[in-house]
């Protein structure tokens, strides 16, 4: 199966020239997300991932209140500079979106949402900047957590962990058919020179893997090592038991995805908790099913055009999901 991210993140990389015409992040089906949303003046919503506020803009825009979420203080910070002039009805907190009930609480907030997106992508600020550790295209310390707050850094995994859990990482969260080799020689190295930079990382997995095609070899790893840092699949099924409750009847709920594992887990989630009946062999007949909230909106997953993945290559592996309370 195919890791959808890969080639659309972590290999890219910008000039300085190129970086300073480019916005804080590019909101990837942003107008897709605001067709499915519908925001309206009255409707509470949640966006939660910030990011640099461009799906945010265009639900205030329309008149709706959004309460934003972002574990990063940098894309905070920039939100703040870009939706000031919208006032109250913009609220800005730090915070993981699989916290999101805390972060109502927070602001004192107890209305049902009238609708939510989950943008599980890492920004483009997050990417092209040396300094986060994200692409293996700039060197730069060796760090992929989305929160500064959070403590495991990818250098603290790579230099403690023991092999066999590299292996397992590799395997699961980058599918990397050298998992095991890679994982091997990380362990070597690190016994003299303790890994620092993303291209001490990128020229350890070279020697086990040379770059054969325009994919870098170390693509995989990177991504696995970055959905183990900040804990990204066990985050997205947190908020998908956490946010459904807040949900209003008729408010809608948008995933938007960049590689298979979140989308499988989106796309698994949605199917059991919109399906009407359920059916056992050991049943006589089929039952209606308990568990259902949902009516599924999107049979398949929503798409970026060719326009929007040409202005925006990174859309190319976005997939949109939405659902609607019952």
């Amino acid at each position: 199966m195919r890791n959808l991210d890969c080639d659309n993140f972590l290999g890219m990389t910008s000039t300085p020239s190129s970086q300073a015409r480019l916005p804080y992040h590019l909101p990837v089906m942003a107008e897709q997300v605001k067709a499915y949303l519908r925001p309206a003046l009255g409707m509470l919503l949640l966006d939660g991932t910030a990011g640099g506020g461009g799906h945010t803009n265009l639900m205030l825009e329309a008149g709706a209140e959004v309460i934003s979420l972002d574990q990063d203080p940098e894309a905070l910070a920039e939100c703040q500079k870009r939706l000031a002039h919208f006032g109250t009805k913009s609220r800005l907190v730090e915070s993981n979106f699989s916290k999101a009930p805390a972060a109502l609480d927070s602001l004192g907030e107890d209305r049902l949402l009238n609708g939510a997106l989950l943008d599980i992508g890492v920004s483009s600020h997050q990417l092209d900047a040396a300094e986060r550790g994200f692409s293996l295209m700039q060197n730069g310390p060796l760090d992929m957590r989305m929160s500064p707050r959070a403590a495991l850094t990818a250098a603290d995994a790579v230099n403690t962990l023991p092999v066999s859990e590299l292996t397992r990482i590799f395997k699961e969260y980058g599918e990397e058919p050298f998992a095991r080799q890679i994982a091997a020689k990380i362990g070597e190295i690190r016994e003299s020179k303790p890994f620092q930079t993303t291209f001490d990382l990128t020229e350890a997995v070279t020697m086990v893997s040379p770059r054969r095609g325009p994919r870098h070899p170390a693509t995989k790893i990177f991504q696995a090592l970055r959905i183990h840092v900040n804990d990204e699949l066990h985050a997205l099924r947190e908020a998908l038991l956490e946010i459904p409750p807040l949900l209003a009847p008729g408010a809608r709920l948008a995933i938007l995805t960049f590689h298979s594992l979140e989308d499988r887990i989106a796309k698994v989630y949605f199917r059991e908790q919109s399906r009407e009946w359920i059916d056992r062999p050991e049943w006589t007949a089929p039952r209606r099913n308990p568990s259902r909230i949902f009516k599924l909106l999107t049979t398949h997953p929503i798409t970026a055009s060719e326009a929007e993945i040409n202005q925006n290559p990174r859309a190319r592996s976005a997939k949109l999901r939405v659902v609607e309370k019952i």
